[in-house]
């Protein structure tokens, strides 16, 4: 199974399904040691089981590769170290982590309750955050570089009627990849972000997939672009982020307007409004 991640150990979160099960898959078959994390739980985070994590790591030594399995949650500090722990005590080291795990609690902001919000964010934003804080911290005691994959989402960056909540975590998780690729560029880390658009189980009844297959826009179009960012392909390439819609792969950046200038002091609002084409425009 010589691949471009050949000798890499990989953590994987969320990989009991959906994309992040495409990733560890993939990854496996490209050489990678894969640290399976799952907490079985369904899309809206309750319950929770072994099941899901169990089948990857089955499915990946059935097809000749090396993995293992962790149900810890990303959303507290001992859950993301004990991910963690899992891939030091059993392959010694850390070279990859994809941070994708993730529920959806969709509802409009006027009936979202305080749990829906905090809970999307605490499994994305914080999840994303605690795990990235503990591999850097074993990157930076290795010394040998690494590799960060966050899942960011369109919702996030350009938001979605219904998605608050997820829109919130993802954006914060675009920010989080800008500032975590700038702190971490120091230490041979790079931390890129992919921003998919795909048919899973978490995602099958949105209006957006109506009519649509997993054949034409399922998660194994996402997954070679979390291996190239993983490898050493992408060596020179941090704080991108990168969308990937089927088999289109593009780059989200973001836009500054030339703007306008007042002279002569601060602006008033009757002036903001009556140049506001001319501010807004690219």
């Amino acid at each position: 199974m010589a691949g471009l991640l050949e000798g890499k150990v990989a953590v994987v979160t969320g990989a009991g399904g959906g994309i992040g099960r495409e990733h560890a898959l993939t990854f496996a078959r490209e050489g990678a040691k894969v640290v399976v994390n799952d907490l079985g739980s369904d899309r809206h985070g309750g319950g929770k089981g072994a099941e899901l994590a169990d089948k990857t790591v089955a499915d990946i030594k059935a097809a000749g590769g090396e993995a293992t399995a962790n149900y810890d949650s990303v959303a507290t500090r001992e859950g993301a170290d004990g991910i963690l722990w899992t891939a030091l005590n059993k392959y010694g080291r850390i070279d990859v982590l994809v941070n994708n795990a993730g529920i959806l609690r969709d509802k409009t902001l006027l009936n979202m309750s305080e749990q829906d919000f905090d809970l999307v964010i605490d499994v994305h934003l914080r999840g994303t955050f605690l795990c990235t804080q503990a591999a850097g911290r074993v990157f930076k005691a290795q010394g040998k570089g690494g590799r960060i994959v966050n899942t960011t989402s369109l919702s996030g960056l350009l938001g979605n009627f219904g998605q608050g909540n997820y829109a919130a975590a993802k954006g914060g998780i675009y920010s989080l990849t800008r500032t975590a690729s700038m702190e971490f560029q120091r230490m041979g880390v790079t931390v890129n972000a992919i921003a998919p658009v795909a048919l899973t189980r978490m995602t099958q009844d949105l209006q957006m997939f109506k009519g649509l297959s997993a054949e034409q826009i399922g998660p194994q179009y996402v997954a070679p672009v979390a291996t190239f960012l993983a490898s050493d392909l992408a060596a020179d390439i941090t704080g991108a982020i990168v969308g990937v819609q089927g088999p289109k792969i593009f780059v989200y950046k973001m836009v500054e307007t030339e703007g306008a200038t007042r002279e002569g002091g601060p602006w008033n609002p009757a002036e903001i409004k009556e140049r506001w084409a001319e501010i807004s425009k690219i």
